[in-house]
């Protein structure tokens, strides 16, 4: 049987939150160029790392390297090129390796559709969607355009009902191609681009091999027969999830996907079939490994972490209530929801909340512990928050008492 702990200290572990990477090496699209860990290597073990609020992506990135700064993420993101932000698990902005984004386009366009939750006067058709991605394709080509630049080339391309404003969001009514941005994003023909001012730009992605365009919800899964084929990206891309996360059942990776429950269950039925994953005993529980990978450390995971919003290992790591146990699970979770809180991990499970205010080049960080710390997890407590400060460029003070913002704060 494999227990809570050793799934814990390997998934920690491979994660580099057990030990640091370093120091890494700076990479270009055609990958490292110096000795050590590739940046890109650490956002795939993660993968990839939550960038809605790209200086929690950076927090992410950064506390998983000994020597890593925003501004050598920044330069890995719009420099080199070895990172992608776009669109990745749950349709959330992700930072992904550059090389990998064609596994990523390929496994994430596998993903069957939901039903819309717009009116039907609203929706999008497929064939509509269709034509909105291929037409963002084109007008991204070579060049970068805001939103509201983009909106007018997908107008220009497809017709008036793309740009009609009836789609409701925060407070306000988006244009009704903006259902699939996302969508656009997974077939690999939109990425982000650097800022132009206080607006967001997108471009094509500087990799070959994408899907190009595809927009069922099966694209690339099925054979002429109508079989899944898991033995392809989408296998791999299952066992590389497993890898970081497992052991883990269809239910977990539905949910960090954001998939349907049934759909999961068959990719992991017919990948058990083909002996790319096997069934292992978790905590008297099934769950699954990739095939062959059942080694797990002996020793339990140590040490003390701070990490920040939506981190990878927070999201994806199962049972929540394990990684979440006794107090932990009220007040670092929203509603059941993990990743509104940063959170301070002490020995492989979540033990306390914590936030970072800057004012300039200072910064203060309020760690909430739930625990009692131990005399050396203080010290390591003290050490993350200076490696935090070295992250974000910034002289950190640590103040250890009750966090008193909300989430998302």
């Amino acid at each position: 049987m494999i227990t809570w702990d050793a799934a814990s200290a390997r998934r920690a572990e491979r994660q580099f939150l057990t030990g640091p990477a370093g120091p890494v090496a700076p990479a270009g699209p055609a990958g490292p160029t110096g000795s050590g860990t590739p940046v890109a290597e650490v956002v795939g073990a993660m993968m990839g790392a939550h960038a809605q609020v790209l200086s929690a992506a950076e927090v992410s990135v950064g506390v998983r390297t000994s020597t890593l700064t925003r501004a050598d993420i920044r330069a890995a993101l719009w420099d080199e090129r070895s990172l992608i932000k776009t669109y990745g698990p749950r349709g959330t902005v992700h930072l992904l390796p550059a090389r990998e984004l064609p596994l990523w386009s390929a496994a994430l366009t596998a993903v069957p559709s939901g039903p819309s939750p717009f009116p039907p006067d609203v929706r999008l058709s497929e064939e509509q969607a269709a034509q909105i991605v291929s037409a963002i394709g084109e007008a991204l080509e070579d060049t970068s355009l805001t939103l509201d630049e983009l909106t007018e080339e997908i107008v220009a391309r497809t017709g008036p009902w793309a740009g009609d404003r009836v789609m409701p969001a925060f407070q306000d009514m988006w244009p009704r191609w903006r259902q699939v941005l996302h969508r656009a994003g997974w077939a690999g023909t939109l990425c982000f681009g650097p800022n132009r001012g206080r607006k967001a730009t997108y471009t094509r992605p500087p990799v070959a091999g994408v899907a190009g365009g595809g927009t069922d919800g099966m694209n690339g899964a099925l054979g002429t027969d109508g079989a899944l084929k898991t033995n392809g990206a989408l296998g791999t891309f299952v066992r590389r999830y497993l890898a970081a996360y497992g052991p883990a059942t269809p239910q977990h990776f539905a949910k960090w996907l954001a998939a349907p429950t049934g759909w999961a269950g068959t990719v992991f039925r017919e990948l058990a079939a083909a002996g790319d994953i096997e069934e292992v005993d978790f905590e008297g529980a099934r769950a699954w490994v990739a095939a062959g990978d059942t080694e797990f450390p002996d020793d339990p995971p140590r040490g003390v972490r701070l990490l920040p919003y939506f981190d990878a290992y927070v999201i994806a790591a199962q049972p929540r209530e394990r990684l979440f146990p006794g107090a932990a699970y009220e007040r670092a979770l929203a509603g059941g929801q993990a990743g509104n809180y940063p959170v301070l991990l002490v020995d492989g499970v979540v033990a306390g909340v914590w936030h970072q205010r800057r004012q300039g080049r200072r910064a203060t960080v309020t760690v909430e512990p739930l625990v009692r710390l131990t005399a050396r997890q203080e010290r390591e407590l003290g050490e993350q928050v200076e490696r935090v400060g070295e992250v974000l460029e910034a002289r950190v003070e640590l103040a250890v008492g009750e966090v008193r913002v909300g989430p998302h704060a």
